[in-house]
């Protein structure tokens, strides 16, 4: 069967809200991770405490623990920063949130700033919410250029977003904003609640898909592998036959219990993907 080199699964803190950094690397570490995807939530490292000093502070545990940053992933769904937003203000402070993020990316060495469409109020017309999106994403991006960080890209759920929420909506996005520094994400419930498939981000997007986040659902929910109907090990496969060569992680939000015991909750995801990974494959 085909297989992922042990290399591109990387670790992340998602489900480990409630515990401080200082704890979560140390598990992290432990897993035998040394990449992470990074999410910017608090207490972590969010855009609204992302201080010099706590910057500084993350810095140091995250080289204690023999851990690099592969992305920045700050959070934009749940927190007021969006984008899109028709709000004026609102969205000027979120790019400028951001354009600060991109600098943390460089300050820690991360390779990539996630980002995500935002969206617009319900009552506006698709193609102004699109267009605000768009030159959002632009300038964003250009920024991160300039600082040596590239982006990632990925289409959001109907109820997280009206920009786009498939496959096909993301290409033209990334064809729009038009910088050739950003790349995008497959995340397998929102490719599974849109209808898509691993071989048409492979057809659409070819190299320029660069990290997975593999989570079960039913076909939404973000779960724990095996807490959903979603063939995760046909996903990994598919990729692995494709030849694959980004990063894969997992996003473990559920109803908010994974948070209670994240050891757990990640140890039945990695118990679940160990036999789709060769660990003799090393790094090119």
């Amino acid at each position: 069967m085909p297989q992922l080199a042990l290399h591109q699964l990387i670790g992340a803190n998602f489900s480990f809200q409630h515990f401080p950094f200082e704890r979560v690397a140390a598990v992290l570490s432990g897993f035998g991770f040394s990449e992470i995807e990074l999410w910017g939530v608090a207490p972590h490292l969010d855009l609204y405490h992302a201080t010099d000093a706590r910057l500084d502070a993350v810095r140091g545990v995250l080289g204690d623990n023999g851990l690099s940053v592969w992305c920045f992933t700050p959070e934009q769904v749940l927190y007021p920063l969006n984008i899109a937003s028709g709000d004026a203000e609102i969205r000027r402070d979120s790019i400028d949130r951001f354009r600060r993020a991109a600098d943390i990316c460089a300050t820690l060495g991360a390779r990539y700033l996630f980002l995500t469409p935002g969206r617009g109020f319900e009552d506006e017309a698709p193609d102004v919410v699109w267009d605000r999106s768009a030159s959002a994403l632009r300038e964003i991006a250009g920024h991160a250029r300039a600082n040596g960080v590239r982006c990632l890209l990925e289409p959001l759920q109907r109820v997280e977003t009206n920009v786009f929420t498939d496959a096909a909506g993301l290409r033209r996005m990334l064809d729009e904003v038009d910088v050739d520094t950003m790349d995008v994400v497959l995340d397998s419930v929102g490719m599974a609640t849109a209808g898509d498939t691993v071989a048409t981000y492979i057809e659409l997007f070819g190299s320029r898909l660069a990290h997975v986040q593999l989570v079960d659902g039913n076909p939404a929910g973000h779960l724990v592998w095996g807490d959903g109907s979603l063939p995760l090990g046909r996903y990994v496969e598919d990729l692995a036959e494709a030849g694959y060569r980004g990063k894969i992680t997992f996003e473990p939000f559920g109803n908010g219990s994974y948070a209670l015991d994240p050891v757990a909750a990640w140890k039945r995801c990695l118990d679940g993907i160990a036999p789709y990974l060769d660990r003799s494959m090393v790094p090119a």
